[in-house]
C-alpha cells in the first residue's frame, strides 16, 4: 500500500483486524485508564490472550496497519499505526486524491497532538460511508476507529448511548457497554476536551471569509488550533471538505 509521506513504510490494509476477538480491547483499552480504574479486557468481552494477539497485530514493526474510512465526495479519514521501534504511535488524518498533502487530525505518541475531531465531525464521518471506495464501511466500526481523536467539551446528551450502541454492535457485552462508553468519552488520557467553532473573519487576512465552514479547535496542542484542517487547498476543495464534514452550511 502506498500513502504519500510514508513512501518507505511497510503499510498494509488492516480493515480485517477489527474482526479479531481482542481487537477493541487492544485498540481502546488505554483510553479507559484513570487513577481510580485499571481497565480490563473483559470490559470489551475479550480475554488477555486474544487482546495480546490483537495488540501484536496492531504494533508489528514489519506491518504498519492502515484503516481507511471513506466518506463523502472522495474524502478518506485514515488511521495509521506508525510502528517504529523507537517512536511508535498512531496518526489520524484526512486525505483526498486531489490534494497535495494530508489534513492532520491527531497524533497519539510520546509527543501527542490533539484533539482532532469534534463530536459533530466524528459522527458525520462515521455516518456517511462511501460504498464505492475501499475501506471500512460499517458505521459502528468507523466511529470507534476514530474515537481516540475526539475531544469535545460540548458532547450531546445521547453521546454515551451512541458510543454504547457502537460497542455492542462490535461485540462488547451489552450489560457493560454503557460503562465502557462513559470511560471512553470522559477524561481522555492525552488531552482536554476542546471548544469547536467556526472561525471569525480576520480583519487582516480575511482567511475565514475566503475559507468558511471548517471548525477550529481552542486547545493549543491540537493540529487544528487556529489552522485550517487541510493546508494549501483551493477554496473549492475547502468548501467540499466542509460539506463532507457536515459543518457547512452552519446549523441555524
Amino acid at each position: 500500500m502506498l500513502i504519500d509521506g510514508y513512501d518507505d513504510a511497510p503499510l498494509v490494509a488492516a480493515e480485517d483486524l477489527p474482526a479479531l476477538p481482542g481487537f477493541w480491547a487492544a485498540y481502546l483499552l488505554w483510553m479507559c485508564q484513570t487513577e481510580e480504574n485499571e481497565p480490563d479486557p473483559l470490559w470489551f468481552g475479550a480475554d488477555e490472550a486474544d487482546t495480546d494477539a490483537a495488540y501484536e497485530a496492531l504494533t508489528a514493526e514489519e506491518h504498519w496497519p492502515v484503516f481507511r474510512i471513506p466518506f463523502a465526495d472522495g474524502h478518506t479519514a485514515v488511521v495509521v499505526g506508525r510502528n517504529l521501534e523507537d517512536d511508535p504511535g498512531t496518526e489520524y488524518f484526512v486525505s483526498h486524491p486531489e490534494w497535495d498533502r494530508h489534513g492532520h487530525l491527531a497524533t497519539i505518541d510520546g509527543h501527542q497532538a490533539g484533539p482532532g475531531l469534534s463530536w459533530r465531525e466524528l459522527t458525520h464521518i462515521a455516518g456517511t460511508p462511501d460504498p464505492g471506495a475501499p475501506g471500512v464501511q460499517a458505521q459502528p466500526v468507523r466511529l470507534l476507529l476514530l474515537l481516540p481523536a475526539l475531544g469535545d467539551r460540548d458532547l450531546p446528551a445521547d453521546a454515551v448511548e451512541r458510543v454504547g450502541e457502537a460497542l455492542v454492535a462490535v461485540g462488547v457485552p451489552e450489560d457493560g457497554a454503557h460503562g465502557v462508553a462513559e470511560a471512553l468519552l470522559h477524561d481522555h488520557p492525552l488531552w482536554e476536551p476542546a471548544q469547536w467553532s467556526l472561525p471569525s473573519p480576520s480583519p487582516l487576512s480575511g482567511t475565514a471569509q475566503r475559507f468558511p465552514g471548517i471548525l477550529s479547535c481552542d486547545e493549543s496542542g491540537s493540529p487544528r488550533c487556529g489552522v485550517r484542517l487541510a493546508q494549501g487547498i483551493s477554496r473549492g476543495h475547502s468548501d467540499r471538505l466542509a460539506h463532507a464534514l457536515g459543518t457547512w452550511p452552519p446549523r441555524m
